[in-house]
């Protein structure tokens, strides 16, 4: 990893992933473009470029939406753009005064929730309006003064677990329905990257950037066990995934090892390694597929999950980010991300694309 100041080194991890705003009027759907990065274009594969700041994206019955931070050199605030899933033509846009990152959805899919990772907050959001109904604000911060980063979110049992960028980093407890914060869980490590839960384990599990696995609690909101790769080996672990039929536990370094480690949640041992730089990575249950998100290769990995070989892959101009599978395991959504200039700028809008699965 590059040598960053304390600032940018936060907004690095925040920004690899994991008050009040309006709504704008719905625009007329804008036609997709399909994918040209390889010599021969494939049809399942569509790609449209659409803004500035693209990050983490929620499937909801209303619509797709994908959060964005929008510029980051003399653009205040973000927005949430609101797509149809099968064209990714707009149908609607929220202004919003903060930069919005991550992204996870209430099982009713009447509200999702974001990260505004820069301001240390996080909004809800109505599914149908695009509305945001609340917001809270986190009162940690670095020695430096600025707000610890909420990346990833995380939705189980009416609470939201949020993950706080810091050093040391910190797990926000809130309560989903009243956006109050009822528990913070301390000493997490450094940058408190990627969350799940497990059905397996009945635990949480959250990713530092020190290379632990934390295995936490939910009930006591306690951390119980930090798995660690035991190597010797430096770790800056980010996303997680999980198969539950196999209590197998995936974790992306993009950074240090440069490498998908896979855990048995069981033994919290690391059983094992999927070579290459490894960035977002969802497990599709339907298909006993895994995704991989590889930024720096600008390829998007689809694996078979019990062999761990490589079925298919898709090389794109820009790099790929942040994956979403639809809820019934046959779309692959991504979002694709323009390279930074020296002075923050980037050098085009970003992606989204939408990728047919067989």
């Amino acid at each position: 990893m590059k040598s960053f100041s304390p600032r940018k080194a936060a907004l690095a991890v925040v920004a690899a992933f994991s008050l009040a705003a309006c709504q704008a009027p719905a625009k007329k759907p804008e036609a997709p473009v399909n994918s040209t990065a390889a010599a021969k274009p494939d049809t399942r594969v569509i790609q449209r470029e659409l803004g500035d700041g693209l990050y983490e994206m929620a499937w909801t019955p209303k619509a797709l939406y994908v959060a964005s931070a929008q510029a980051f050199k003399n653009v205040n605030g973000g927005l949430l753009y609101r797509l149809d899933p099968a064209t990714l033509a707009t149908t609607g846009e929220t202004h919003t005064d903060l930069k919005n990152f991550g992204m996870a959805v209430d099982p009713d899919g009447s509200v999702f929730y974001t990260t505004n990772s820069l301001d240390g907050a996080i909004a809800k959001v109505d599914a149908e309006s695009g509305k945001i109904l609340q917001r809270l604000q986190f009162s940690e911060k670095a020695k430096e003064g600025y707000p610890y980063g909420a990346r990833e979110i995380f939705w189980h049992e009416g609470k939201l677990y949020v993950g706080g960028v810091g050093d040391p980093g910190v797990i926000w407890v809130v309560d989903a329905k009243t956006l109050k914060l009822t528990k913070t869980i301390k000493n997490a490590g450094k940058w408190v990257t990627g969350i799940i839960w497990s059905p397996v384990t009945d635990r949480i599990y959250a990713a530092n950037g020190g290379g632990e696995v934390l295995v936490i609690n939910p009930h006591t909101q306690k951390i119980e066990k930090r798995w660690t790769v035991g190597d010797g080996k430096e770790y800056l672990l980010l996303n997680l995934a999980e198969d539950p039929a196999t209590g197998r536990l995936f974790v992306t370094d993009n950074s240090k090892a440069k490498t998908t480690l896979v855990f048995d949640e069981r033994s919290g041992k690391v059983i094992h390694r999927i070579d290459g730089d490894a960035l977002g990575i969802k497990f599709n249950e339907k298909r006993n597929e895994l995704y991989i998100s590889q930024r720096e290769s600008k390829k998007v990995l689809q694996l078979d999950a019990t062999s761990y070989a490589v079925k298919n892959s898709w090389s794109f101009s820009s790099s790929p980010n942040s994956l979403l599978v639809s809820p019934d395991g046959q779309t692959l959504y991504v979002t694709l991300k323009q390279d930074f200039n020296k002075d923050d700028t980037t050098k085009g809008k970003d992606s989204l694309v939408r990728i047919a699965l067989k």
